[in-house]
This record gives C-alpha cells, sequence and structure tokens, in this order.
C-alpha cells in the first residue's frame, strides 16, 4: 500500500507539470529547443533566410502574451527545483543537469523578475508581430531570438550574436525598441528551454521511480510476495512506455532470476511494437540524458553571461539608425543619454507618421545639410550663426522641432495634445488657466450664499473678500498640475571621451569669500579635487574671489589673504604643469566697491556679479573690478 501511494503521488506530480504543458500554443512541446549547430557563416546565411521568410504586421497589435507563458514556466521550474532538493534530502542520486539546476536557481529566479521588469505591456505591445508562421502573434524579435538560440544550443556569445542580428537587418531592418529588446526575449527562450529540460528531468525521475516500483512488485523485493507478470503489466498494456521507465525496468529485470524471464519478453515486445529494442532505448536515453545536461549548462553559463554584457554597447553596434546617424553627423561625439534622446524622439516621430525610424533619420540628415542653401533649407532659422541647425537634434529636439514634423507628415497622438498646446501658448496658458480656476473656485461658493437667499452688497463683499484665497489656490492647484505634468528634460551634451578639446576649452569657476587662512586653504583643496576628478583636455580651474564685506574699501589682513590665495594657485601651477593655453589653475580677485542700499564695501553684485564680470572679461572688456 505504500509503495502503492508514493506511485499515486509520484503520477500527480507529473499529470500536474503535463496539465501545465498542454495549453495551446503552436511551439509549446517538451522537446528541447535544439536544431542543427550551425557556424558562424551558416548562422549569418540563416539569419537572411529567416528575415526574408517572416512577415510582420504593419501596425502595433497585442498579439499573443508571453506573460502568461512565462508564469507558468516559473511555477514549472519551482516545483521541479523543489523536487529534485526534495530526492537530495532523502539521498538519492540525481543527475548533473539536476545539480546545475538545483545550484542555480536563484540565478533563474533573478532572470524572470528581469524579464518582468522589462517588457511592460506597453512596450510589448509596440513590438512589430509576426503574423505567418509558427509564431505568428508573437514579436517579430522573439523568432529572432528563439532561431539564435536554437541553432547555439543556447550558448550565448554575444559576437556571433551581434554577427547574426546584423546579418538578419541586410534583408529586414529592426526597429530601435525590437533592438533593446533583442536580449529580453533571449532571456525569455532561455527560460523556456530551461523549463522543458527541467520538466524532461522531473518526468525521467518520476518514471524511473515508477519502473523501480514495478520491478520491485515482480522480484518480491522487501518481504511482499511477487505477483505475477500478468497482473503486474496489465495497466501498460495500451499507452507507450515512456524511455526513461523502460530504461530503468530493462536494468533491473536482466541479469535476475529466470521467473521473470516472461516479464523481459514482454518488455522486449512492446518496445518492438514501438520500433525499437531494449539496447537500442538504452542508448538513446544516455544520448538524450546528456545532451540535456549539456543544454542545461548552456542555459546556466549564458544566463550568466546575459548578465554582463554591456548591451548599450551591443545596441549600438548592430542599430541602423546608430549608424546612419554617425555617418552623415556628429552624433558619436554625443553622450549616451543625447543619443539615447534622439533615439526616443526618431522612435516617437516614426509611429506618428507614415515614414520608418531608418527614413526619419534620413530625414533629419537632410535637414541638415547645407548644400541646399540657406534660402532653400525650410529648416534652417534666421540667424544661426553657431550652426545649430546642422546638428540632427536641432531637427528631432530642439528648435526645428515643429517645422520637421509637417515635414514628414507628422501627428501627435491625442494624449500629447494638452503639453503641446501649453508649450505654445506658453505663459498666457498658465496665467489664464489660473484666472479660470480662480473664477470657478470663486463661483461655487457665491452660487451655493445666491441659492441660500444671501445677494446684495452682501453677495459682492463676500466675493471681494475670497478673491485673494480663490487665486492663491488656483495658484496651487495649477503649480501642481504643471510641476506633475512637466518632468526634467535631458540637456544634450558631447561624450568627450579624451578630454575638452582646445576649440571647446573650458573653465571651472567657483566663486568665493575670503575670510580665514583655514576657509581659503579647503577652497584650494576641493579646486585640486576638481582637477583630479577632470585631469584630460584643454579645461581651467579658477577661483573667483571677494573679500568679505567691510564698513571701509580696505581692512587689515586683507592683503594677507589676497597672498594666500596666490601663493595656493601657483603651488596648484607648479605640481600639475600648465595647460595647452597657459596656467591651468587662475586666480580673480575683486575689489570692494560701495553699496548704497546696504550701506556697505562689497564686492559688485556678489556671487552673480562674479559670475557677470568674468564673462565680460573674457570677452575683452577690460572695464571690470578685477584687480
Amino acid at each position: 500500500m505504500h509503495t502503492r501511494g508514493r506511485k499515486a503521488k509520484l503520477k500527480s506530480a507529473i499529470l500536474r507539470l503535463v496539465g501545465r504543458t498542454s495549453q495551446a500554443a503552436p511551439w509549446n512541446n517538451e522537446e528541447s529547443i535544439r536544431e542543427e549547430l550551425f557556424s558562424i557563416e551558416r548562422l549569418e546565411q540563416h539569419a537572411g533566410s529567416l528575415a526574408a521568410a517572416q512577415r510582420v504586421a504593419t501596425r502595433p497589435t497585442t498579439g499573443r502574451s508571453l506573460a502568461v507563458r512565462l508564469r507558468d514556466n516559473e511555477s514549472v521550474l519551482r516545483e521541479a527545483y523543489r523536487a529534485i532538493a526534495s530526492a537530495l534530502d532523502a539521498g538519492r542520486a540525481i543527475t548533473p543537469a539536476a545539480e546545475w539546476l538545483l545550484d542555480n536557481y536563484h540565478l533563474v529566479e533573478g532572470q524572470i523578475r528581469e524579464i518582468r521588469a522589462d517588457l511592460p505591456p506597453g512596450y510589448y505591445r509596440q513590438l512589430p508581430k509576426l503574423t505567418t508562421g509558427p509564431l505568428a502573434g508573437y514579436p517579430q524579435v522573439f523568432g529572432v531570438a528563439w532561431a539564435f538560440v536554437a541553432h547555439t544550443d543556447s550558448r550565448f556569445d554575444p559576437e556571433m550574436l551581434r554577427r547574426f542580428v546584423r546579418a538578419y537587418q541586410r534583408v529586414q531592418p529592426l526597429t530601435i525598441g525590437e533592438l533593446w529588446a533583442v536580449a529580453i526575449t533571449l532571456r525569455i527562450v532561455l527560460v523556456e528551454n530551461l523549463r522543458r529540460a527541467a520538466w524532461r528531468i522531473v518526468a525521467s525521475r518520476t518514471a524511473r521511480q515508477e519502473a523501480d516500483a514495478l520491478a520491485d512488485r515482480l522480484l518480491g523485493v522487501n518481504a511482499p510476495p511477487a505477483e505475477s507478470v500478468r497482473s503486474t503489466f496489465e495497466h501498460y498494456e495500451h499507452a507507450p512506455l515512456p524511455a526513461s521507465f523502460a530504461v530503468q525496468l530493462v536494468q533491473r529485470l536482466r541479469d535476475q532470476d529466470p521467473k521473470v524471464t516472461r516479464a523481459l519478453m514482454w518488455l522486449e515486445e512492446r518496445l518492438a511494437a514501438q520500433g525499437t529494442t531494449a539496447d537500442q532505448i538504452v542508448h538513446d536515453e544516455h544520448q538524450s540524458q546528456g545532451a540535456t545536461n549539456v543544454t542545461v549548462r548552456n542555459v546556466i553559463t549564458s544566463m550568466r553571461l546575459i548578465s554582463d554584457v554591456d548591451w548599450a554597447e551591443l545596441f549600438e553596434s548592430v542599430s541602423l539608425v546608430d549608424q546612419t546617424l554617425r555617418a552623415g553627423s556628429e552624433f558619436a561625439d554625443m553622450d549616451f543619454p543625447t543619443r539615447n534622446l534622439y533615439r526616443s524622439a526618431i522612435e516617437e516621430l516614426a509611429r506618428g507618421s507614415k515614414l520608418t525610424e531608418l527614413e526619419i533619420a534620413r530625414a533629419a540628415l537632410l535637414a541638415t545639410n547645407d548644400a541646399y542653401g540657406a534660402e532653400r533649407d525650410p529648416y534652417r532659422p534666421e540667424g544661426d550663426p553657431d550652426g545649430r541647425s546642422r546638428d540632427p537634434g536641432f531637427h528631432l529636439v530642439a528648435g526645428g522641432r515643429r517645422a520637421f514634423e509637417a515635414t514628414i507628415g507628422f501627428r501627435a497622438p491625442l494624449p500629447s495634445w494638452p503639453g503641446r498646446i501649453n508649450a505654445r501658448i506658453g505663459i498666457a496658458g498658465y496665467i489664464g488657466g489660473v484666472i479660470m480656476i480662480a473664477v470657478i473656485l470663486l463661483l461655487l461658493p457665491l452660487n451655493a450664499l445666491a441659492e441660500a437667499g444671501i445677494g446684495g452688497w452682501w453677495l459682492g463683499l463676500l466675493a471681494f473678500v475670497g478673491l485673494i484665497p480663490s487665486i492663491d489656490a488656483a495658484m496651487a492647484l495649477v503649480n501642481r498640475s504643471v510641476t506633475r505634468g512637466f518632468g526634467a528634460t535631458i540637456l544634450p551634451g558631447l561624450e568627450l571621451r579624451n578630454g575638452v578639446p582646445s576649440h571647446l576649452r573650458t573653465m571651472v569657476a567657483v566663486p568665493v569669500l575670503l575670510t580665514t587662512r583655514a576657509a581659503l586653504e579647503e577652497q584650494i583643496e576641493r579646486l585640486e579635487i576638481h582637477y583630479l576628478a577632470s585631469p584630460e583636455g584643454d579645461l581651467y580651474f579658477a577661483l573667483l574671489s571677494d573679500w568679505a564685506d567691510a564698513t571701509t574699501e580696505n581692512v587689515a589682513g586683507d592683503d594677507e589673504l589676497l597672498e594666500a590665495a596666490a601663493a595656493g594657485i601657483d603651488r596648484l601651477n607648479r605640481r600639475y604643469g600648465p595647460a595647452a593655453g597657459g596656467d591651468r589653475f587662475l586666480l580673480f580677485h575683486r575689489r570692494r566697491v560701495w553699496n548704497e542700499g546696504q550701506q556697505r564695501w562689497i564686492g559688485w553684485e556678489r556671487k552673480r556679479g562674479k559670475l557677470h564680470e568674468l564673462n565680460r572679461f573674457l570677452r575683452g572688456n577690460a572695464e571690470t573690478t578685477f584687480i
């Protein structure tokens, strides 16, 4: 009874797993995602063939969900992990593949969490979906990842992936969103493959335990009398025998008492009916276990490598939009947030127009082309001495955006209309919003009072008294809505990988007051730290100093503080040497001037005045208070 109860429990466990895998999906089976292994050259050829064969929906669609399958995979892997851990705790041997899963289950859980975080529903909907083939309804990039995993046996190699994606895009370009989703879909396919391997591990273990229980009944193990062959095998007459079950039974019954010869004969007949033999099924099962071990090892190793790869660098190396912008502009010199800002603008413009992302990028470059001449260039604004319109970002994210949208036929989505209208009307919209809300806030209580019978001059008095509070409340509401509706904007910036070049020579200016020697030494030390944080290129560091406010123009100790500041700057110049244009560390000190409002001698306009006079001085104006 104990054996039969255990057998029933094991059957129940495997049936739960089988039930989960019976969901309708064209690609849903228990075979590993493994096809013929390709060399890198053959893999590139396959990428081109795959791109030519795949058909993609022209409009964004929800498609078939991968989230449901991911939840199912997570549940199956969790149960497999628990079953393997339970077997190990019971002292039973486990396969190398099971050891890999047991030791690295925490890594698998982390991958699943990362997939959920990186693939929200809105992003998933924007991914182009396949319309034909076994993966119809799923993202195109999911099919790309599936093919890569299948023909590499789940072994991830960044260079192979890079060449595979490039070869695919020579036939069918991928969008920016799809390229970012390559890492996500790779993780999804690897989790799917691991789940299939885990199911086979648990199913195989269950089948072997069932075969052991059957062999025990035939051999009379643990004291009960041996059962007859007929009664033992009556439940196995119709269904095909699982390979693991047959192999374990063969291994248990061979070289046993002649009484079980009939059982071996029955087993040989059943295997023959299935088109195989005992020796062949043992060979195939061992080969299958070895392949599963390799696949599980590759999946776990690939998950680790995927987490270590610089996906931003890999993305930019295969992005056709990036290649287009790099070839025709100084896009490569921008820092990564700026490059990403340009790409996000291209994605938005492509979604709102009939052009592809590549066509948007080319149109932005065309808008920067001076060959058309200022009089024929509709993008170039009047008075552009700095040539900002010659950068594609001017047309994608800055002042030329509106004209560029009109040129490409961009239609803004409805949710963005309020913000765009507000940006167009500017401060007038802010004032109008405050007035409108103030009127509403004021009229609501006045209307209630009028209905209650209060009128005449009392109502006018109450309206006058409530005017200021209603305006204050309206301003608070408008300010809150503005701050909630408008986030921070990334300002375009340069990467400056090799430091600041000479044509972008820059000064770091630190306004200070000369108060005490200790405070002065601290400021000089901070200036040195600024230099050590950015030592490359044509970069200068300056103290903009004033004496403290005083009742007279000169105060005892002023000269000593100024001499100490100059000595500190000289010390830094000797220690670190000059820049390309002269001394790297500078001191700009100002004399005091009389301030009529405060009735004191102070540095003109204090901190703001320092920076203002420095700009005037750098532009050639000698009429400053610097001494």
